[in-house]
């Protein structure tokens, strides 16, 4: 086969292009460390490299998510706690209220402080986050969730919450609606109400209890002194001409009355046809527990009617104080599953750079010696081309 003496000259002259290339790729990625400089340099590891990304760029979302849920939990938490403080000062005034030696003035300025915490229970319901959104509106987070006039107040958010990805399929609460935590607490002992009648005696309910919770049917009973000292319980749905569901003796040293699983703490001296109603427990708002308490202190005269809706109304207090714990247990075992989930995406996010670096990251100590080598080569193929430029005809005719 003959070979003509150009073409030789351009098989030399393609072999220094080739070098050359190779080793302008390896000069590249020894300056910006990359070992892939375009997808066709390793195809399978430029795909799997742009999942590895993709995933690592949702994981860092979830992260950020999980730091805003965190703040939002966070303010809700101590919006509650300081809640939670307002409700034990109301607890204290009102107890002060009670004592036998305070006057209708004296019991007035006792409203009046009401009111101001009052107001600023109201102010924590209406907490905002960092964003300007409303904590307590559910959905409607721009919406100021509770407004009031004079001692009513309305709830103007709704009944959603708002949720949070934490992670792939999984959904966090940020928040809880007003509607839940300050509206719909059970009142009473959270079984039954108790109400007194229009007494003329001085009989007060106390303490209340479920004693058997198997016996007590959820209706609405009457509790009717037939005498100073004797009383009958009577279901006020029932027909007048059926017996009592229960009759006793008051004792006022003891003053329990128990029936159908429930007991009642009596002290005073009721007197003839004074009754109280024991209803199943309905929601009231904590707003309306602490109206009713500055009602019953504006209210001149004090005594033994007084003292009733003052009782009644601190165990509405107590079940307000329980929804407020609730929350705020909530609250902490969010936290704590966005805390394990933070401390996941951070040993993810761990293991999706350790894959990028093995797939797109230069082996320095493999790439300089492959530089060194190609080097070599590049020398080698100039000499050669240098070598064959000599190889003709004329070189041996001068």
């Amino acid at each position: 086969m003959r070979i003509s003496t150009s073409w030789g000259s351009q098989q030399a002259v393609n072999a220094m292009l080739d070098r050359q290339y190779q080793l302008s790729q390896t000069q590249l990625a020894l300056g910006n460390g990359k070992a892939i400089q375009s997808p066709s340099d390793n195809p399978a590891a430029a795909a799997r490299a742009v999942d590895v990304s993709s995933a690592s760029a949702q994981n860092d979302q979830y992260t950020r998510n999980i730091g805003m849920a965190n703040t939002r939990l966070s303010t809700e938490e101590t919006a509650l706690s300081s809640a939670n403080d307002i409700l034990d000062r109301i607890r204290t005034l009102t107890l002060q209220g009670t004592n036998g030696t305070q006057t209708d003035e004296s019991r007035q300025s006792i409203a009046t402080e009401l009111r101001q915490t009052m107001q600023q229970l109201v102010s924590l319901a209406n907490t905002k986050d960092g964003q300007g959104e409303y904590i307590f509106a559910g959905s409607r987070t721009t919406t100021q969730p509770f407004s009031q006039t004079n001692l009513s107040v309305s709830y103007n958010g709704d009944q959603g919450q708002r949720m949070v990805a934490a992670a792939p399929g999984m959904q966090v609460a940020t928040g809880d609606n007003g509607a839940d935590v300050f509206m719909a607490i059970r009142g009473g002992n959270g079984t039954f109400t108790t109400t007194a009648g229009a007494n003329t005696g001085t009989g007060v309910i106390g303490s209340t209890s479920v004693t058997d919770a198997s016996q007590w049917d959820g209706k609405t009973y009457s509790v009717t002194f037939t005498s100073p000292t004797t009383y009958e319980v009577r279901d006020v749905n029932a027909d007048p001409a059926d017996p009592p569901v229960s009759t006793g003796t008051y004792d006022g040293a003891s003053g329990a009355i128990s029936f159908k699983g429930a007991q009642l703490n009596v002290t005073g001296n009721p007197a003839a046809g004074d009754s109280f109603t024991v209803a199943p427990s309905s929601s009231q708002d904590v707003f309306s527990t602490v109206a009713n308490i500055i009602n019953a202190f504006e209210t001149p005269g004090g005594g033994a009617g007084m003292t009733n809706t003052i009782n009644a109304n601190l165990q509405n207090l107590d079940q307000a104080q329980t929804s407020f714990l609730d929350t705020r247990t909530k609250i902490g075992a969010r936290m704590n599953t966005l805390d394990q989930q933070t401390q996941i995406g951070a040993d993810q996010k761990l293991g999706y750079d350790s894959t990028l670096s093995d797939l797109t990251e230069l082996d320095y100590a493999s790439a300089i010696s492959k530089f060194s080598q190609q080097q070599t080569a590049l020398d080698a193929a100039q000499q050669a081309y240098v070598k064959m430029q000599n190889l003709t005809l004329f070189s041996y005719l001068k």
